[in-house]
Formats: structure tokens, C-alpha cells, sequence
């Protein structure tokens, strides 16, 4: 037995356990790396605990290393479709960059964050998380002065507590939007909605 280890590897410690006691284990085996300070690789096939467990992430794909970075990083600016998908929800809309973003096989222009630029006319794609998107009843007005908008259907509504998850057809694509229970009038499968969101929340992806 190694009594003073320099790392520590924990393949899925918390995966026996049942939700609520796997969140306080969560805190409590970050307290305990924080006060012995051993350096620690936790391997794990939950999202969320990956996010809640990490100073750093490394999102391993067909045995090579796809991104490595804080935790924050890789959510909110993933360099592939697999790290996007893989960390998360995400939307990915596919079509061919226009220097600020793509433009989709329909036409549709969709704006990029700032400073995520690819050749004019390459394959590319963007993700957009669920949670970064505004749902409302279509008014007829599709205004994009201030951000990305796409017209779609609610198909189906699930709820989950204190979130509901709204899925949206658009053009043959399945879009998921998720959104606070406030108590605000529900969204009615079938209803025709506008999707509005920020080029700050569009991150900007090569093709794979």
C-alpha cells in the first residue's frame, strides 16, 4: 500500500452511488484533494461531475486527447463538435463560414462571437448551448439587429423540476432550448415560436 502517493487516480469512485449522496461525496472528496494536496485524476462518464469535480478537464476520444482545459473553457468554447456534445448539450448547426459566422443550406445567417473567424466559404459549423437560448411565441417580427433568430415548432416539452427542456423542429433539425421554471405561461407542443440568441453564445467550429 502506497501511503504517500504523488497522484492519485479515482476511476468513477461515485458511480454506485445514488444521486443525492453522490453530490455530497462530490464535496466532500474536493475538500479532502484540497487539504492533503495530492495531485488527482478522476475518471468519469458523468458530465456533471466532471464540471463539479474538475480544476482541469481532458476529453479523451478514441484514446487521444480531444481539449484540455479548465472547466469553464471547454463548456463555453469547445474546438470540436465531439467536445461540445460530448461536455453538455449543444445545438450544432452545420453550413459554410462567411468570416463572422456561417450561413446554413436554407440561407440562414448565423452570427459567431467575436474574433472566431474561418476562410469565407469553408465547412463549418456552431454550437449554441441550450440554456443560452430565448424562446417566445412567434409575433411575426424576426428582427436579427440584435442576435441570431430562427423560427420552429415546439415538439415536445419535458419537465424537470425547476427547468423545462423545449424541443424545437427547424428546417428537419431538432433544436433543444432550456429554460427556468418561473412560472410564466408554458409553451404548448405544435405552438410556432422565435429562437433568439447572442453571437457571444455562438462559438464557431471547423468541420470535423
Amino acid at each position: 500500500i502506497v501511503t504517500k502517493p504523488r497522484v492519485l487516480l479515482l476511476d468513477e469512485p461515485l458511480g454506485a452511488l445514488d444521486k443525492a449522496l453522490r453530490v455530497d461525496m462530490q464535496i466532500e472528496l474536493k475538500r479532502i484533494q484540497r487539504e492533503i494536496g495530492i495531485t488527482t485524476i478522476f475518471v468519469t462518464h458523468d458530465q456533471e461531475e466532471a464540471l463539479t469535480m474538475s480544476d482541469r478537464i481532458g476529453i479523451l476520444r478514441d484514446g487521444q486527447l480531444v481539449q484540455e482545459g479548465p472547466p469553464e473553457e471547454i463548456y463555453d468554447s469547445p474546438k470540436s463538435e465531439f467536445a461540445a456534445t460530448f461536455l453538455g448539450d449543444a445545438n450544432i448547426f452545420r453550413g459554410e463560414a462567411t468570416g463572422v459566422g456561417i450561413r446554413l443550406p436554407d440561407g440562414t445567417a448565423i452570427a459567431a462571437r467575436a474574433g472566431a473567424t474561418l476562410a469565407a466559404g469553408a465547412k463549418a459549423s456552431c454550437a449554441v448551448r441550450p440554456e443560452r437560448i430565448r424562446i417566445a411565441i412567434d409575433s411575426g417580427s424576426a428582427d436579427q439587429a440584435n442576435g441570431n433568430v430562427l423560427r420552429g415548432q415546439v415538439s415536445k416539452r419535458i419537465f424537470a423540476g425547476n427547468n423545462s427542456t423545449y424541443f424545437v423542429e427547424r428546417d428537419g433539425q431538432t433544436l433543444k432550448v432550456i429554460v427556468q421554471n418561473t412560472g410564466a405561461d408554458r409553451l404548448a407542443e405544435g405552438q410556432e415560436v422565435l429562437l433568439r440568441w447572442s453571437p457571444k453564445s455562438t462559438v464557431l467550429i471547423a468541420a470535423n
